[in-house]
C-alpha cells in the first residue's frame, strides 16, 4: 500500500531534507543547472517549480511565501527579478532533467536538472557548426604516386 507516500524522503529526516532542497533551489536559480542524482533532482523539481510560479507574480506576500521556502535573499531577488521575467510566459515546466548516466565511486544514478530558458548562457560560448555538404560523385581523379625504391636491393648486393 502506498498510504502516506506523496513525496521521497532521500533517506533524511525532514529538517535536513528541506534544509537540502532550500540549498539546491539556491544553487538552481543562482547557476541555471546543477548535477546531481535523480531522485533529488525529482524532489527538487517538486520543490522549485511552485516557487517559479510564486514569483511570476511579484507581491510582498509572494516573496515572503518564497523566502520561507529558500531561505536565502539574493536567491529570492534573483527568482523575482531575473528567473521570473524570463519565464513569464510559460505555463509551467520550467525545469528540465537529463539523466547523465552513474557515478563512478557509487554507481548512483546522476542527472543535470537545468531551468529550461537558460539554455544560451551554455551555448554562447560554443559557436554553430556550419554544416556543407560534399558530393563524391564528380570528383573522382586519380593522384599520381612517385615510384618506390626497393631497398632490399642493395642489401642482397652486399651478401653476395
Amino acid at each position: 500500500m502506498r498510504h502516506g507516500k506523496k513525496f521521497n524522503h532521500l533517506g533524511r529526516q525532514t529538517a535536513h531534507r528541506k534544509a537540502m532542497l532550500a540549498n539546491m533551489a539556491c544553487s538552481l536559480i543562482e547557476h541555471k543547472r546543477i548535477n546531481t542524482t535523480v531522485a533529488k533532482a525529482k524532489a527538487l523539481k517538486q520543490f522549485v517549480e511552485p516557487l517559479v510560479t510564486k514569483s511570476k507574480v511579484d507581491t510582498t506576500h509572494n516573496r515572503r511565501l518564497v523566502f520561507s521556502k529558500l531561505r536565502q535573499k539574493e536567491a529570492v531577488t534573483e527568482l523575482f527579478r531575473d528567473v521570473a521575467v524570463k519565464v513569464g510566459d510559460r505555463p509551467g515546466g520550467y525545469t528540465r532533467i537529463i539523466k547523465l548516466g552513474n557515478r563512478l565511486g557509487d554507481n548512483a544514478d546522476m542527472a543535470m536538472i537545468e531551468l529550461v530558458d537558460y539554455n544560451e548562457i551554455y551555448n554562447a560560448g560554443k559557436p554553430k557548426k556550419k554544416t556543407t555538404r560534399r558530393s563524391r560523385r564528380g570528383k573522382s581523379t586519380t593522384v599520381p604516386t612517385p615510384p618506390v625504391e626497393n631497398k632490399n636491393t642493395s642489401t642482397n648486393e652486399e651478401e653476395e
